[in-house]
């Protein structure tokens, strides 16, 4: 997803929020799972379909996205989730709209996710793409799941303990530099107080930086995308009118690209692009891509929702 580029922040943005709330396939989503579509204004709309979609489509109920049920949906209801998550842009991936950004901005997840973004965002750069400034390569303490662990080992890769540790062992391998690194950080602990940040230098490559970062709400959860967002911002000092690139997978696009506006976008004035995996990039296959299933998607556009009433809610 591109932000547009011209008037304020909110005049670009509130537009395109918009356009992918009331679509025609969402519209279309939720008369097929019974809802009618309130009047109101967008404001009224979202709040609707946060409602709605915690209804029929939330199968995790506070849960990490692995341990997620599977809902049993007919043929015709799984095909038309399967059109309606392409339609809105959880599908397809997209090749980044600029050839140059101030930085590149690769956002964590479950294991073989981090291994595949950051292979993206390596071949991205080997493929041309200029950054100026550094490679950000966001995540968090999170202990990996036993599964995750079984495919990084079924794939020859170290099974690692945290999602930060995959990260800095995929950047290590893919970008080929050694173990040592610049680091800073405080270890408070806890893993939800702590950070860490650790930087390497690449042969005729921007500088990568692995981080992880404290939570904003460390007595209820552990970080998540906004935070490590926000950490890294205040580390890198953005200035107005960056190009930042965010790459994660497609199904998070929408989801993540509200995230990226609402936390570095709005309070700094940069611009940012999102864009997902390509899977047919062989730098990516190390570690395949888990089955999508409809019900992945039916959450992933609920997590869309819930990221555009945010981003909304602080145009406002």
């Amino acid at each position: 997803m591109q932000e547009a580029q011209t008037g304020t922040a909110a005049e670009r943005i509130a537009p395109d929020v918009e356009a992918w709330v009331c679509s025609t396939a969402l519209r279309d989503l939720v008369r097929h799972f019974g809802g009618d579509w309130p009047a109101g204004d967008l404001a009224e709309v979202l709040r609707f379909l946060d409602d709605f979609s915690a209804r029929h489509w939330d199968f995790r109920s506070g849960r990490e996205r692995p341990d997620a049920r599977e809902p049993d949906l007919d043929p015709a209801t799984a095909t038309l989730v399967l059109d309606t998550a392409a339609a809105l842009g959880l599908v397809h991936p997209v090749p980044p709209a600029r050839s140059a950004y101030a930085h590149l901005v690769v956002l964590g997840g479950l294991a073989h996710a981090c291994v595949r973004r950051v292979g993206y965002a390596a071949y991205l750069l080997r493929a041309g793409l200029t950054v100026r400034g550094e490679v950000a390569v966001l995540g968090s303490f999170r202990p990996l799941s036993e599964w995750e662990r079984a495919a990084l080992a079924d794939a020859g890769l170290p099974a690692d303990e945290t999602e930060v540790d995959v990260l800095d062992t995929a950047v290590r391998r893919v970008f080929g530099v050694a173990p040592q690194a610049e680091r800073a950080g405080v270890d408070a602990g806890h893993p939800h107080h702590s950070w860490s940040s650790r930087t390497y230098r690449p042969a005729g490559l921007p500088p990568v930086r692995v981080l992880a970062a404290p939570s904003s709400e460390p007595e209820r959860r552990r970080a998540h995308t906004a935070d490590t967002q926000r950490f890294w911002a205040g580390h890198v000092r953005l200035a107005p009118g960056d190009e930042v690139l965010t790459a994660t997978a497609p199904i998070y696009v929408p989801f993540q690209h509200c995230d990226a506006l609402r936390t570095l976008a709005l309070p700094y004035g940069c611009d940012i692009d999102t864009v997902g995996v390509d899977p047919a990039v062989a730098d990516v296959a190390v570690l395949p891509e888990q089955t999508l299933t409809p019900g992945r998607y039916l959450q992933e556009i609920r997590s869309a929702i819930r990221s555009m009433r945010a981003l909304h809610e602080s145009l406002g």
